[in-house]
C-alpha cells in the first residue's frame, strides 16, 4: 500500500467525522495544476472521484500533457486557461467548485518582483472563492519559508505552526523567497477573514520525490546539482525534507477534515545532513559525479535560515498538529529518474 493509499484509507475511515465523503460528486479547482505538488494533488483527487478544474497558462502546452494522461482525466479533468493575475479567468475556473487548492505561484527570474504578483494572485483566488458562493474551503500552499526566518527566535524554541518569518529580516537579507511566501500567506489569511472564507494553509519543507511533470522544478534542482557535476562539494548543513506524495495527501486530508478549519500545517518527514543525502545519491546513482567532500565549514548549519539544528530536527521529527488529524508521513524517496 502506498503512502497515498494509507492516507486515503484513513480519510475513508473517518466516517461521519469527515466533512463529506471523498469525491462524492464534488468539483474542486487546483491553481497551477501542472506544478510539482499540484500534479500529484490532481492525480490523487481524480483517484478519489473528484472532478478537477485545473488552471494552466495554456491547456495545449505539451508540458501539461501528463495531466491529461492521468487515470480519470478524460472524464473528470478540465484544464482552464487562466493567468494568476487575470481575475475574470480565475473566477471562471472557480465557478461551481466546492473547494479550491491554491498551489500556483508566479514564475519570474527576479525573485524581488515575485512578491506583488503573488500577493495579488492570492487575493484574487480568495475573492473569487467568496464570490462563487459554492466554495466551502480554500487550501493554500505556503512554505516553511514563511515560518523559519527569525533571528530573534531563541535556540530552545521549537519551530511549529505558530512561528512566522520576520519580514524586516527577510528584506534586510534579501531573502525574497521567504519574504514572498510569508507576505502571500498573510495576505491569504487577511483576505479570508475579510471575505468569510474557510482557509487552511499547508507549509511544506523542501519537497522531493518522483516527478510527474516533464520539467525540473527548483526543489529537484537541490538534488540534481549533486549529480550533474555543478556542485564539487556539499555543504556542512542540514535540511528538512518531505515526500511530494505526502504533501499532496496532506492537502486532501486538510480539505476533508472539519478540525483543520482556520489552521496551518507544517509538512516535514525528516532532517538529513548533506552527507546523508550524498550517501543516498551515491548508492542510487553510482555512475554520476556525486561530490565526496564537504565545504569545510567548522559548524553544521541549517539550510532553513535562522532555524537552529535542534529546532529543525524537532520540526522534522514531529509535525504535531497535522498528526492530530490522521496523517503519518512515509519515508522520503529520492527520485530515481530525472
Amino acid at each position: 500500500m502506498t503512502v497515498i493509499d494509507e492516507v486515503v484509507s484513513a480519510v475513508d475511515g473517518a466516517g461521519a467525522a469527515a466533512v463529506q465523503k471523498p469525491g462524492n460528486g464534488q468539483t474542486v479547482c487546483v491553481t497551477g495544476a501542472a506544478g510539482y505538488i499540484a500534479s500529484w494533488l490532481v492525480k490523487l483527487l481524480l483517484e478519489k472521484g473528484y472532478t478537477v478544474k485545473g488552471t494552466v497558462r495554456n491547456p495545449d502546452d505539451p508540458k501539461n500533457a501528463h495531466l491529461k494522461e492521468l487515470d480519470g482525466a478524460g472524464e473528470r479533468l478540465v484544464l482552464c486557461k487562466a493567468d494568476l493575475l487575470d481575475y475574470d479567468a480565475i473566477c471562471s475556473a472557480i465557478e461551481g467548485c466546492h473547494g479550491v487548492f491554491h498551489t500556483a505561484s508566479p514564475v519570474t527570474d527576479d525573485p524581488e518582483q515575485m512578491v506583488e504578483p503573488a500577493v495579488r494572485g492570492t487575493e484574487y483566488v480568495i475573492n473569487a472563492a467568496a464570490e462563487a458562493g459554492t466554495v466551502r474551503r480554500v487550501v493554500f500552499t505556503s512554505s516553511i519559508g514563511a515560518v523559519t526566518m527569525d533571528p530573534k527566535r531563541g535556540p530552545d524554541v521549537v519551530v511549529d505552526e505558530s512561528c512566522w518569518s520576520d519580514l524586516d529580516y527577510c528584506k534586510e537579507t534579501k531573502n525574497w523567497y521567504c519574504y514572498g511566501k510569508a507576505v502571500a500567506e498573510q495576505a491569504a489569511w487577511e483576505a479570508a477573514r475579510r471575505r468569510g472564507v474557510d482557509l487552511v494553509v499547508v507549509n511544506p519543507v523542501l519537497v522531493i520525490g518522483p516527478l510527474l511533470q516533464p520539467t525540473v522544478n527548483a526543489s529537484v534542482v537541490h538534488i540534481l546539482k549533486y549529480l550533474d557535476g555543478s556542485a564539487s562539494k556539499f555543504a556542512n548543513a542540514v535540511q528538512a525534507y518531505v515526500d511530494v506524495r505526502d504533501v499532496a495527501a496532506a492537502h486532501l486530508l486538510v480539505f476533508e477534515s472539519p478540525s483543520a478549519s482556520g489552521r496551518r500545517f507544517l509538512c516535514a518527514e525528516r532532517v538529513l545532513h548533506r552527507e546523508g543525502v550524498i550517501r543516498i545519491l551515491s548508492k542510487l546513482f553510482p555512475e554520476y559525479p556525486v561530490p565526496t567532500r564537504h565545504a569545510g565549514n567548522a559548524n553544521v548549519k541549517s539550510s532553513n535560515k535562522n532555524a537552529t539544528i535542534d529546532q529543525l530536527t524537532s520540526c522534522g521529527n514531529k509535525s504535531d498538529i497535522i498528526g492530530q488529524i490522521g496523517i503519518e508521513f512515509g519515508t522520503v524517496e529520492f527520485p530515481r529518474k530525472f
